[in-house]
């Protein structure tokens, strides 16, 4: 008679994808505590909590691995905003924060803000990495697109809007929220809630719209002379 052999639980490898997001995650934690010099392949496997070495079989070159980094960071953050886009199909009257509102806070509070101060530290990286810097403005065309289509959805009528008129909403508008992120960064809660963002930005655009000047606003010299116009909106 065959001897009974219990069952030897199998160790379950870790999947490759989710160890290089889960290596990712960690330094990008560290990004955002240490900044860019406190950031080595063994510090991101101690804060990952994996066996040293871990971080040097992934990504071989610390360039590899802030590139990594940029795209994991990219995913997060596009996520997020292609989560506002979807919901957001015309608030009409209604006096709720915008979701584009509430994001851009959030990004002053964990666990956002360690993804706000990892990205600047990033972007200073990338003045030196010509690959990193193609990684973040692959993102931030994404981003840009994004945030057009958010706004045109978001504005009473924002589909009747002239592109151009369009593109000058979201390139002033986007640059008010740059700064202000920037600034969140640094600890500095000029704006404090989605409430408040929200003022700020319709009193932007009400301006924008005002203005004789509209569609021209942020259209380039170079554009005009050569006769291109901005691309249409979408929504």
């Amino acid at each position: 008679m065959a001897r009974y052999t219990p069952a030897v639980a199998k160790r379950r490898r870790p999947n490759p994808g989710e160890r290089r997001r889960d290596l990712c995650d960690a330094a990008i934690q560290l990004l955002a505590d240490d900044g860019a010099k406190g950031l080595s392949h063994l510090k991101v496997d101690r804060k990952a909590g994996v066996p040293d070495g871990t971080t040097s079989f992934y990504f071989r070159t610390r360039s590899a691995l802030l590139r990594a980094v940029a795209e994991r960071l990219a995913e997060l953050d596009l996520a997020e905003l292609q989560s506002v886009a979807d919901s957001s199909d015309g608030r009409g009257e209604d006096p709720s924060p915008s979701r584009l509102s509430q994001v851009v806070i959030q990004a002053g509070r964990e666990p956002q803000f360690s993804r706000t101060r990892a990205r600047y530290e990033l972007t200073m990286q990338a003045a030196r990495d010509p690959a990193l810097a193609a990684i973040l403005q692959q993102a931030t065309d994404e981003f840009t697109k994004l945030h057009r289509e958010i706004l045109v959805q978001l504005m009473p009528h924002g589909a009747e809007l002239e592109s151009a008129v369009v593109e000058d909403l979201s390139n002033v508008t986007l640059t008010f929220i740059n700064g202000l992120m920037l600034r969140l960064a640094h600890g500095d809660r000029i704006v404090d809630s989605p409430e408040r963002l929200d003022g700020i930005l319709s009193a932007i655009a009400a301006g924008i719209l005002k203005s004789p000047d509209k569609g021209r606003l942020t259209d380039s010299a170079d554009r005009r002379a050569s006769g291109r116009r901005p691309p249409a909106a979408s929504g």
